[in-house]
């Protein structure tokens, strides 16, 4: 054999060696993270429901960082209104993951409204929010928490479940940010917490109710629309 085939087999080898190592170190990584998938949704023994209030607003696109960053999901109960004037903060809402759910459009006392000013009230949220590029929702939340049989049958008419909550933050009262994340720390498997999408306490305190929630093994989930209740997301 000629020095030239002997070359050309030696190169050949070499190669080969070089494929057979790239493959043998890509194959565990492969099995590596298939693995840590199941690993990472096992660590969830529970779901909780983290929501807000009011918004869009100023504070959205900081809330909706903060929220990312430390792997948090939450239903944004936004106002007609605001979702009017403010659609590309809707659009961010929903490209951050996070859900949409209808909270009237001027923030009145529901209870004190007529059917027919009730209805305004939710429809034209619907509509404010498809029309910002947020779905059409599915969850309403009355403002203050107030509500009564009409309001429940309009709501309804629209396709909408009533959601209050289980834990209050207090946010609103002016909690500070060590009694949000104290809050925070009641919550169970399928509890729902308010929180405001304006309050810079709240926005302080996501970072440590992020930790807590992971220690005690919850994890930010949806809001059911046939339950009412915090549930894996779909």
């Amino acid at each position: 054999m000629s020095a030239g085939p002997r070359r050309s087999f030696a190169v050949l080898g070499k190669r080969l060696a070089v494929v057979a190592m790239a493959l043998a170190s890509t194959v565990p990584l492969t099995l590596t993270a298939a693995a840590a998938a199941p690993a990472r949704a096992a660590a969830c023994t529970g779901y909780v429901g983290l929501t807000f209030d009011d918004g869009p607003s100023g504070n959205t696109s900081a809330l909706l960082n903060t929220l990312r960053q430390n792997g948090l999901r939450a239903t944004m109960f936004n106002q007609g209104q605001n979702a009017a004037a403010n659609p590309s903060l809707v659009r961010a809402q929903v490209g951050a993951g996070m859900w949409i759910g209808n909270h009237s459009y001027t923030h009145p006392h529901l209870t004190q409204l007529n059917q027919a000013q009730i209805d305004s009230e939710i429809a034209r949220t619907q509509q404010a929010i498809a029309g910002a590029g947020g779905g059409t929702p599915r969850l309403f939340r009355p403002p203050y928490g107030e509500t009564n049989a009409t309001v429940r049958a309009v709501a309804a008419r629209y396709g909408l479940t009533q959601i209050i909550w289980d834990v209050d933050s207090q946010d609103w009262n002016g909690a500070g940010s060590d009694a949000i994340v104290r809050a925070a720390a009641r919550l169970t498997n399928g509890q729902i917490m308010l929180m405001h999408d304006w309050s810079a306490n709240t926005l302080a305190a996501i970072p440590r109710i992020a930790q807590g929630l992971a220690a005690r093994g919850l994890c930010s989930g949806m809001i059911s629309p046939q339950t009412g209740r915090a549930v894996a997301p779909a």
